[in-house]
This record gives C-alpha cells, structure tokens and sequence, in this order.
C-alpha cells in the first residue's frame, strides 16, 4: 500500500491558529516535507514536534518532488507544510499534489488558516463571489494580459502583493481598473495587523507617502454590471449596426451570436438587427 500526502495548512501569523488535527498529522507522519524548514521548524519546535524535517521548494522542485513520491509509494505518509496557509496556494504544493494523482497516490487536506479569505471578511467587501489571482505575473505581457481579464471582473478581486513591489502594483491597479471601493490588509492575525480600505486611487495615493512594510493582501470590488452594460451602450452609440456586427465578426463570433451580442448591446430586439444587416 502506497502513503498519504497529507496537505497541512499552518498559521498565517499567530502560532495559535492550528487545528488539533494538524498537529496530530505532523506528529504522526514520516515525514514533513516544508517550503522553508527554517520557518517550519519554529513551529514544530513551539508544539514539541520531532517529525522528520526536509525542504521542498520552487527551486529544488523538480528533483525533491519525484524522491518525496518515492517515499510515498513505499508506504510512507509525507505531510506537505508552507511559510504559511494552505499549501498549494501560490507556492510549489500544487505541483506536489499534482504529482501524486498521476501516480495514484492518496491526497487529503487538513484544513488551515488562508490569508486570501482571511483578508476578504476582514476587508468588509462583498464575499458572494470572488476571484483570487494570487500574486500577478512578474513578465510585461502576461502582467497586462491579466489586468486587462480583471477589468470588467464582477466578483470581488484578490491579490497577493509584496511590499516592495506594493505601489507599482497600486499604480497599474489605478490605471487598469479605475477608482473603486478596494483594501490594503496586512500583517494578518499578528499583532499588527491593519486594514487600510479606501478607494483604489486613495490607496495608491496613500503608499506613495508612507512606506509600504509587511506582505499584503489587496482586496478590490468588482465593477457593476450596471457599469459594464453603461459603457457597451456608450461604445455601440459611436458606431453603426453593421461596424458593430463587424466588430464581434472580427472577433470570431459566428452571425446569430454577433447579431445577438449587437442587440444586447444596444438594447434593441434582434429583429431589428436581422434587417438590417441583411437589408431586409
């Protein structure tokens, strides 16, 4: 019989927020594999934990990962830690994970503190639905690409940022997204734990004066649909029936879709679009 991974997640800042079951798990694995043993082993050493230690990380990855899963076929239980939270979440635990259900072997989740929902209840905006996107892509293109996917975004957005790279990221938010409700949320269940919420331009206005420290969490409402549907209306009544049709022809949508999008668009029935682009 094969082991278990076991994917632990471990406080986010105070060393308190760790269920009883997780510790049950780290005691009675083989083995803890841990993104920063050094972070880890503070942890461990709190709660009298003597578990194995070893580091599985971004950058020793591809070697670490096969040797974890050998371990696990030979009938060895791993539990997978991160710096903190879930792992899996923004760090090297999915390709881990990933690993393992190619190969058959069982995953479970023991569930922990994760400073993306942690800061969305805290920040006060609206939880119905949500979008994490983690930290965004570091390369010029992807990094637009991305930004540009969260313009017209109705769920609440979240974004893990450091803060070095804080009021950068403030500034493209700005210009991407415009002015919203939005919150800077930082040093999360610690002792100085802050909840900076005002408008996305305030924001960035305000870090631009007081250095950003701590590793943050951005929170941003989404647009309106009222808002999207406004400025589709306001772009239609700039062009024509048939350059509107073009447009969603240009952009690959076959002929009834495009007359239907053009309709919606314009609040008219699609009919009247029928006629004429067809010259009815």
């Amino acid at each position: 019989m094969t082991g278990t991974l076991f994917i632990c997640g471990t406080p986010i800042g105070n060393i308190e927020d760790i269920t009883l079951r997780c510790l049950r798990t780290l005691k009675e694995c083989d083995l803890i594999a841990a993104e920063d043993t050094r972070q880890s082993v503070k942890l461990l050493n709190h709660y009298d934990i003597k578990t194995p230690l070893t580091s599985y990380h971004e950058h020793n990855k591809a070697e670490k990962g096969p040797k974890l899963l050998a371990r696990l076929l030979e009938g060895k239980n791993i539990a997978l830690v991160t710096d903190a939270g879930m792992p899996g979440i923004s760090d090297p635990g999915e390709d881990m994970i990933r690993l393992c259900h190619e190969n058959g072997v069982p995953v479970t989740v023991v569930p922990g503190a994760t400073a993306a929902v942690t800061a969305l209840v805290l920040s006060g905006l609206s939880s119905r639905s949500y979008v994490f996107e983690g930290f965004l892509p570091s390369g010029k293109n992807a990094r637009k690409q991305v930004l540009e996917g969260l313009k017209n975004q109705t769920a609440t957005i979240i974004l893990y940022e450091a803060p070095h790279h804080l009021k950068n990221t403030l500034k493209e938010l700005v210009d991407t997204l415009g002015s919203r409700p939005a919150a800077c949320v930082k040093e999360l269940t610690k002792r100085y734990e802050n909840v900076n919420k005002l408008p996305l331009d305030e924001l960035a206005a305000y870090y631009e004066q007081n250095e950003p420290k701590g590793e943050f969490v951005i929170v941003i409402e989404g647009r309106e649909y009222r808002d999207i549907e406004e400025e589709k209306q306001a772009e239609a009544a700039q062009m024509t029936i048939e350059q509107h049709f073009k447009m969603y022809i240009d952009k690959g949508m076959d002929e009834k879709s495009a007359m239907k999008a053009v309709a919606k668009d314009r609040g008219i029935g699609k009919r009247e679009v029928y006629s004429i682009i067809k010259g009815e």
